[in-house]
């Protein structure tokens, strides 16, 4: 096959995505194999491709693409999310631009919108990620509202409402004015915001001149307040005690009570007590049995409960209500302050705590075995750090409100009878049944039922997935959900560990008895260089088709993982992913370099190239075994930067070296052929990160059929490896390195060949092995080794031992004293640092007892080093 100068990314990812999935190589059934099993966080069915999903989609694809390497029936099962916030929103504004208002539609018409609109858009982000190279099954795709996962929630309602864990009862919750929905409370995002504290008076009833003042962020709820609170204990109010008030404006005379909850070091001491507007205050007033008056619309207008400012906006009614106060004296003074307030985290509109009927799933019981699993790591979180936060969450959960206001998603199975009584039933026509027969309602009528108009909170879907996927909440004991659950992994984001993990786990025991994953992989928050989230708003984010158009799917792919440890916030630079693409361009013009070598298959194999096969040899398997060490403890940007310079470095830029025959010289068949072998496994190590290159070269560096591909290829296995053969090849690096310095240093050509003589100290024996390689490298004519110092000649040490190139130009004495002398003090400060750690005793007594052989090897070197330069610089200072 002819080669192209270039690699053009474009041409191969297409020919061999398309390849793949013509030939179903991601398609997964149950055998007899091991099951290695990821379903994808179903993004929100309106979602486009984002950066998020490039580092979180990627790294699903490196654990999917290598344990299928490994031999595993691997399945990455992909699918989407109902999103009923989002979703909802999006078919109202659609409406709206063809001018059809939602409220002018049936409940069935709306639906039938919103259908068209998600077979509309609601697949692009699945193709978009065919782009990047998912390996997933798409023939299992599934989505949260499909009839098989729909019927799947209302069984799990049922059952919930059956055990007596779902209730529906009036709560304070977290009302969305926006999406006209509650929210949960981890649905709630919140922010420091600059407010103002405004300090109000309010008149004691039956005084001319007598006043208490409270403090309030929220002027505008007074026209809901129902009493007054101080502290029993606090003595500035003892006076009060079972007198009244008399609430500005509304002039509504209302009780000064007593409650521990004051805190009497806040603002005045005297809380204003709005039951219908704040969680703390409704608490209040329930223990003290206070009226309630919800002053509010669901839309955060004022109702006619307020009795003023009826149909204005809440905020437009603060401002409103503050200018009335001050008009008519009630305001004290107002005060700049800092507060952290609540916003949707859909709409990211201010959130109204309101007084609302909505249904309730009781979680303090089904959290407690949920919170063990993870604590003592049958769930492991990678990084452990987060096993805190989840513990704090869980330790605190809540009640969860599951009914949403809206109409897209899956609707309550609740049916009310003529008398309000509930059934919960899978189906109208099943109410109907438990009505006539149970309710003792012969005459009961199908359309005398009323079902529930709410739907169920999106995640009350989403937490079911790893079951719902495999069909396990409806056929529990079906072929797939038996062979593929629990799960292996799940890479999602710390923002959502309770929202979607923790109820994973919670549902996972509920329903299977065991935990839905193994491993928790969280990832970072993708930023750009000034530290900031990426997001539209702020317009900082690249689009990632753009990106792949540009550097390719690998670059990209490694751009984002170059600096995305896990938990920890990834600084996303456009420059990460020119990095990717020089690393795809680095490895064509390796495989350009081999294919263009011509084999003398009469030629027996030199010295050199003999040792520069057994020394690559060691450095993969080396770093093979470093790999998997990376990969079981979830290092996957650090396995990438291993296999990186384990390409880069050690083969592009010293092994190809080290064999490659000179000028229009052929090369033996032995050398050819290891090096092709060596070659293959780089791909392999590497094709979970970089899918499409990999294959590429994989079949252009030998004749194959188009069915061995790389992708269905065993993952190459750890054999043996000399670890001092490949701390003497240090050695002989850093000689080269430094002799190629020197070189440049002393303008000296590569091709004037130069002479090399070696003087050990210390008793030592000539270590000879890499000779061959220094000499080729550094195009020595001569390399030899001598007793005694040389004069008229360049000299550096490594390690102990002194190298001297002989050069007929005068030595610099001075510029070679100077130089020594910054060298014996940088070692003598290294030495310094090792003594430091050998002399600490938790460091001898914690350390692995290698860890302290390598520190004590490091001390003999120094000192032996050390000694070398003093008796040079000796010598030199003598000359001088």
């Amino acid at each position: 096959m002819d080669l192209p100068s270039k690699y053009r990314p474009a041409d191969v990812e297409e020919k061999w995505y398309s390849h793949w999935m013509k030939n179903g190589y991601f398609k997964s059934v149950p055998d007899e194999r091991e099951p290695f099993t990821i379903v994808i966080p179903p993004p929100n069915v309106t979602g486009v491709l984002h950066m998020g999903h490039i580092l979180n989609n990627t790294i699903q694809d490196i654990l999917v693409r290598r344990a299928r390497m490994q031999g595993k029936n691997a399945l990455w099962l992909p699918g989407t999310d109902h999103a009923s916030i989002a979703t909802e929103a999006r078919v109202v504004a659609m409406l709206k631009e063809k001018g059809i208002a939602k409220s002018d539609l049936s409940r069935s018409e709306f639906l039938d919108h919103a259908w068209e609109w998600k077979e509309k858009h609601g697949g692009i982000i699945l193709e978009q990620l065919k782009k990047l190279g998912a390996s997933c099954d798409w023939d299992r795709t599934k989505f949260t509202m499909d009839k098989s996962m729909y019927e799947s929630v209302i069984q799990v309602f049922i059952d919930f409402y059956k055990k007596g864990l779902i209730y529906r009862g009036v709560r304070m919750v977290n009302w969305d004015p926006k999406a006209l929905t509650a929210l949960s409370d981890e649905e709630v995002v919140y922010k420091e915001v600059n407010s103002k504290l405004y300090y109000i008076r309010y008149k004691i009833e039956g005084t001319e001149d007598e006043w208490v003042t409270i403090a309030t962020t929220r002027p505008e709820t007074i026209l809901g307040d129902t009493a007054v609170c101080v502290n029993p204990a606090d003595e500035h109010f003892s006076d009060l005690a079972g007198k009244k008030v008399v609430i500005p404006l509304v002039e509504r005379p209302v009780p000064i009570i007593q409650d521990d909850y004051v805190d009497m070091e806040f603002g005045t001491g005297c809380l204003k007590i709005t039951p219908a507007h704040d969680i703390n205050d409704y608490e209040i007033g329930m223990r003290h049995k206070l009226k309630v008056i919800d002053i509010f619309n669901d839309d955060g207008t004022l109702s006619e409960a307020a009795e003023l400012y009826i149909g204005e906006d809440r905020f437009v009614a603060r401002d409103k209500i503050t200018d009335e106060l001050t008009k008519k004296g009630h305001i004290v003074k107002i005060e700049d302050y800092v507060n952290k307030v609540g916003f949707s985290e859909r709409t990211d509109e201010v959130i109204e705590p309101k007084l609302s009927l909505q249904w309730f799933l009781k979680m303090e019981q089904l959290a407690k075995p949920a919170l063990e699993v993870v604590m003592n790591e049958t769930v492991k979180f990678h990084p452990a750090k987060f096993k805190n936060t989840y513990r704090h969450w869980m330790e605190n959960v809540r009640d969860w409100c599951i009914s949403r206001q809206l109409w897209w998603g899956q609707r309550i199975p609740a049916y009310y009878l003529p008398d309000g009584e509930i059934i919960v039933a899978s189906s109208r026509e099943e109410a109907f049944q438990i009505g006539k027969k149970e309710y003792g309602l012969p005459d009961l009528k199908p359309e005398d039922l009323k079902q529930d108009e709410d739907v169920l909170d999106t995640w009350f879907s989403s937490w079911l997935w790893p079951i719902s996927v495999f069909d396990g909440i409806r056929f529990p004991d079906n072929p797939d959900i038996k062979y593929y659950y629990p799960t292996n992994d799940l890479v999602t984001a710390p923002e959502i560990l309770f929202f979607w993990v923790a109820r994973m786990i919670i549902a996972g025991l509920e329903y299977r008895h065991d935990i839905p994953f193994k491993n928790v992989y969280l990832t970072g928050i993708v930023r750009d260089k000034l530290g900031r989230k990426m997001s539209k708003s702020l317009g900082n984010s690249p689009d990632p088709i753009e990106l792949m158009n540009k550097f390719g799917a690998d670059g990209t792919r490694v751009g984002m993982l170059f600096t995305s440890p896990a938990g920890n916030d990834l600084p996303f630079d456009e420059d990460l992913c020119i990095q990717g693409r020089n690393f795809s361009n680095k490895i064509w013009n390796a495989l350009r370099l081999v294919k263009g070598w011509k084999v003398d298959e009469s030629q027996a194999q030199c010295a050199a190239c003999a040792v520069s096969v057994e020394w690559f040899s060691s450095r993969l398997n080396a770093t093979i075994q470093l790999l998997e060490d990376h990969y079981d403890k979830f290092r996957i940007s650090s396995a990438l930067m291993v296999a990186y310079k384990l390409i880069w470095d050690d083969f592009c830029s010293w092994y190809l070296e080290m064999i490659k025959p000179g000028y229009q010289q052929p090369m033996d068949r032995i050398t050819y052929n290891r090096t092709v072998e060596f070659f293959e496994k780089l791909m392999q190590v590497l094709h979970p990160f970089m899918p499409f290159i990999t294959e590429e070269i994989w079949h252009r560096l030998r004749d194959r059929d188009d069915d061995d591909c790389i992708m269905n290829s065993r993952m190459p296995q750890l054999t043996g490896y000399d670890q001092g053969l490949l701390n003497r090849f240090e050695i002989a690096r850093e000689v080269t390195v430094t002799v190629r310095k020197i070189r440049a240093e002393k303008n000296i050509p590569l091709k004037n060949s130069i002479l090399l003589y070696v003087k050990k100290n210390h008793g030592e024996e000539p270590d000879t092995y890499f000779d061959s390689i220094v000499q080729k490298l550094c195009n020595i004519s001569t390399l030899g080794y001598t007793e005694e110092k040389m004069d008229d000649a360049i000299s550096f040490i490594v390690k102990s031992t002194e190298f001297f190139i002989p050069h007929s130009e005068a030595i610099d004495v001075e510029a070679e004293i100077e130089k020594l002398e910054q060298e014996l003090d940088y070692s003598r400060r290294f030495l310094t640092t090792v003594m430091k750690k050998l002399g600490n005793e938790r460091f001898i007594s914690n350390a692995p007892r290698k860890v302290v052989e390598l520190e004590e090897k490091k001390k003999a070197d120094a000192e032996g080093k050390i000694k070398v330069i003093e008796v040079q610089l000796a010598e030199l200072r003598r000359e001088a």
